[in-house]
């Protein structure tokens, strides 16, 4: 699918989707619960899909409804015979199911699509091969065998969250006590206190010792209840940019004192000068003269696409450090915005491990950009296109249904104006 977008201001409402993080950390503690679990405000985007799709695999019995989830957990970890998991594109879905898959005893190879199983994954093949349990990995897959026992795991913590995470739905359940030790640096701890917080709901306790170290007790036992996922704010950063660049745009459905850590949109945006207002449910951006600044992604990869199109179009420098961790996602997306950008003239340089851009208030356009496969660069492009003077053409914008299916349908909704038709 390519999407053609229209330069126009953008002004309106729109309910930002569920926490895709959150629900799958929902999804998996309710799978591995006593008894029954709810799980509300629910989106059924390929990668939620996916992680629903590996928990019924392990044993689960989950419905679901249109924006809820009825969910009976697994009575045995050991059951499962065996086989393949398809993780699809899902990152999050690969990392948390492998500590679990591998207490069926039996081998199990995980499959997946894109770049998923070249995305770094060294870190559960060196705990596997630590514990002298198999972990092979090939252009098909991903095969384990355990189980793992629970004691001390020391994990890098620099390379993904999801690892920790992983971990962390798993070794309470085990007999004996456990400990996390987080090699620094340790990024995206954010999403390491949203995976303790969905343990907290579901009854499971874990706790820092200290900055580097995360206690496990064992023994412990999930317990269904009504779960509510929260409003994501990486997926209303890019109507929040669109607000503070373009027009006027109030996101709903945001949670106040969220643990996200892409909640960090709204604290950068005022940073560089623009309207930052909190209305009931959420919060009002407003256009105001933007200045560009320094942002640190360490804490919040997946805000790194959007980020730069805010630069491109501030006054001034910006600099957007760590932002290394942005070439092992679903595209090397670091690269891929400096390609894309650079195609409609903006001024961006990258580094390893960072991005320059020196801003302006408007672009020619009229150009076509690619997506890369990749739903986060699809959807910064679009925002993008929406200042330049031209409209632009974005291939492969299909890659939203990975995330956010319903993405041109909100940005519509604001005023966008885009043209949708077969590649």
């Amino acid at each position: 699918m390519r999407a053609t977008v229209f330069p126009s201001p953008v002004e309106g409402t729109v309910q930002a989707p569920p926490s895709k993080s959150l629900a799958h950390r929902a999804i998996v503690c309710a799978s591995l619960a006593r008894g029954r679990s709810v799980v509300r405000n629910l989106a059924y985007s390929q990668d939620v899909l996916a992680t629903i799709q590996g928990m019924r695999d392990l044993g689960a019995k989950i419905e679901i409804h249109d924006t809820w989830a009825e969910i009976e957990g697994v009575s045995d970890l050991a059951r499962f015979p065996g086989g393949t998991v398809d993780c699809n594109e899902s990152g999050s879905t690969l990392r948390f199911l492998i500590p679990l898959f591998a207490q069926c005893g039996s081998p199990v190879t995980f499959t997946g699509r894109n770049r998923l199983l070249q995305r770094p994954q060294k870190v559960y093949e060196e705990l596997f091969h630590q514990r002298d349990l198999p972990y092979c990995h090939r252009e098909e897959g991903i095969t384990i065998q355990g189980p793992l026992q629970a004691g001390e795991f020391v994990l890098e913590g620099n390379i993904s969250s999801q690892f920790i995470s992983g971990l962390l739905f798993l070794l309470p359940l085990l007999k004996g006590d456990s400990v996390i030790r987080i090699r620094p640096p340790y990024e995206s701890r954010s999403y390491v206190d949203l995976t303790l917080q969905a343990l907290e709901a579901f009854g499971v306790q874990a706790w820092y010792e200290d900055a580097y170290a995360l206690k496990v007790p064992g023994n412990q036992q999930y317990q269904g209840c009504e779960y509510t996922v929260e409003g994501d704010y990486s997926q209303a950063a890019f109507f929040a940019v669109a607000g503070a660049l373009f027009g006027d745009v109030t996101c709903l459905g945001l949670t106040k004192g969220t643990r996200q850590g892409d909640g960090a949109i709204l604290p950068i945006l005022k940073r560089f000068g623009a309207a930052v207002e909190p209305v009931q449910g959420g919060y009002r951006v407003r256009r105001s003269p933007l200045i560009g600044g320094e942002i640190d992604l360490a804490d919040c990869p997946d805000l790194g696409p959007i980020l730069t199109v805010l630069g491109a179009f501030a006054q001034g420098e910006t600099h957007i450090g760590h932002a290394g961790r942005l070439r092992f996602k679903e595209s090397d997306r670091a690269q891929a915005m400096e390609q894309e950008l650079g195609s409609l003239g903006v001024c961006i340089r990258g580094t390893q491990e960072d991005l320059f851009l020196r801003g302006q208030p408007v672009y020619e356009g009229g150009v076509t950009l690619d997506g890369h496969r990749d739903h986060r660069i699809v959807m910064s492009l679009a925002v993008a296109a929406l200042g330049c003077q031209r409209p632009v053409t974005i291939l492969g914008a299909q890659a939203i249904e990975k995330s956010y299916p319903a993405f041109f349908t909100d940005f519509a909704r604001i005023g966008g104006k885009v043209v949708l038709a077969d590649d």
